[in-house]
């Protein structure tokens, strides 16, 4: 694609990456038929094609309006359409480009700016856990939208955490609602670990990815989350005292897997980056060590039968397919993935689910009648929003691959 940078953006750090990955795109369209948002809409700015086009316009100077802003805001940033481009386009990184420009030129209503601001710094304040022993204390006084983000309290219970020490050593991210919300994805997280011979370790000063406020338009505040993460884990790199970071939440993952590119113009933080980027594992792919390890400990897996939703984030962002349900069988789960639109977005997408309730529940109830037709007894995934988004729509168990395993392991030890 053709582009003629205004003179506002040529030479800039932003026009030119813009710009590089437009020249990419050859508009095929391609992309349109895995959008969410297009399916849904069917209008060709609700879908990469028209939302490039948008982007460009602004780039090469014309009028930059609230209509733009809305089809940006719109997006889900699932990023489907990068695994569907022979192209390879990197769409994720030119709307985050976009959204910022945009972002800068169109004053948003007074309403919105305050959602969004609650948004970005209540959901990663200290605050948050008890504000959310509150919610679940009122949770059945609750209008039903604000429910449907409190998740019971007997889901949010946590469990113990292993206290043996070995010496395969891994970070993990704690998160920033994870501790809150679901607890016990995390313990379980380390009990499964140490039951492989691997100890789990959390750095206390790390927090919030910096996915959150980045996608919320704050790009500063999430490169300053970015920082202070690294600092956080710089110790433990710098001294060779784990092999790996591991993230348990695929939204976390692939955030962090992006360090190096979002700190690639920071002098001070440029080499730091690219190296925790590197070292960055999603659960996921510790899986073939763990049906070794773990294969003679569990001997049947489970009876019940489960239904995988891959994470966006997880099978398009982080590129990695297959490996959740190709392994829990090697251990002995029933596990099926549907065979009806498993790429498309469940509709959770950090927090669309409350900028864009409408379309977000349209997409999750899509998603689950085709998770339904499974007859699964539970419903597993890999990112604590879809869990969560999920769980709003169905009474079917929603959780984490990890806390299934986990529950494996305490039945095979009885």
């Amino acid at each position: 694609m053709q582009t003629n940078l205004s003179v506002e953006f040529r030479g800039k750090a932003d026009g030119e990456a813009a710009e590089a990955i437009l020249r990419q795109c050859v508009h095929c369209g391609f992309c349109n038929a895995t959008c969410p948002t297009y399916q849904l809409l069917g209008n060709e700015l609700d879908g990469p094609r028209g939302r490039i086009y948008l982007m460009k316009q602004v780039l090469e100077g014309a009028e930059v309006t609230r209509s733009t802003q809305l089809h940006l805001d719109r997006c889900l940033t699932c990023r489907n359409c990068e695994s569907t481009c022979p192209s390879g386009v990197e769409y994720g990184h030119l709307v985050d480009i976009g959204r910022k420009i945009v972002d800068a030129k169109v004053e948003r209503p007074a309403t919105e700016k305050a959602l969004r601001w609650l948004l970005k710094e209540g959901l990663t304040s200290p605050l948050f856990a008890p504000a959310m022993k509150l919610g679940q204390f009122m949770r059945p006084l609750l209008p039903a939208a604000l429910k449907n983000k409190v998740p019971a309290a007997a889901a949010a219970r946590g469990g113990v955490w292993p206290a043996r020490t070995h010496q395969r050593k891994l970070l993990m991210l704690a998160g920033c609602v994870q501790p809150a919300m679901m607890p016990n994805i995390n313990s379980a997280t380390a009990r499964v670990l140490d039951a492989a011979g691997i100890q789990t370790l959390v750095a206390e000063k790390a927090g919030c990815c910096g996915a959150l406020r980045t996608h919320l338009g704050d790009q500063e505040g999430g490169l300053a989350d970015m920082r202070r993460n690294i600092d956080a884990w710089w110790p433990y790199v710098e001294g060779d005292q784990v092999e790996a970071i591991v993230m348990n939440a695929s939204g976390c993952g692939v955030a962090v897997k992006d360090y190096g590119h979002a700190l690639a113009a920071d002098p001070a933080y440029a080499a730091k980056a690219a190296r925790i980027s590197a070292l960055t594992l999603d659960l996921s792919e510790l899986l073939p060590d763990l049906v070794e390890k773990l294969g003679p400990q569990i001997r049947k897996g489970s009876s019940q039968r489960l239904a995988f939703h891959p994470p966006c984030t997880l099978q398009h962002g982080q590129q990695l397919r297959g490996g959740v349900e190709t392994h829990l069988r090697a251990l002995g789960f029933e596990v099926e993935i549907t065979g009806s639109e498993s790429h498309l977005c469940c509709g959770s997408a950090g927090t669309y689910s409350v900028l864009q309730p409408e379309l977000a529940y349209q997409l999750r109830d899509r998603k689950l009648g085709h998770l339904s037709a499974l007859a699964p007894q539970a419903i597993i995934s890999a990112n604590i929003g879809c869990i969560q988004h999920l769980q709003t729509g169905t009474s079917t168990p929603v959780r984490h691959w990890i806390e299934i395993l986990d529950e494996a392991l305490e039945v095979a030890k009885a």
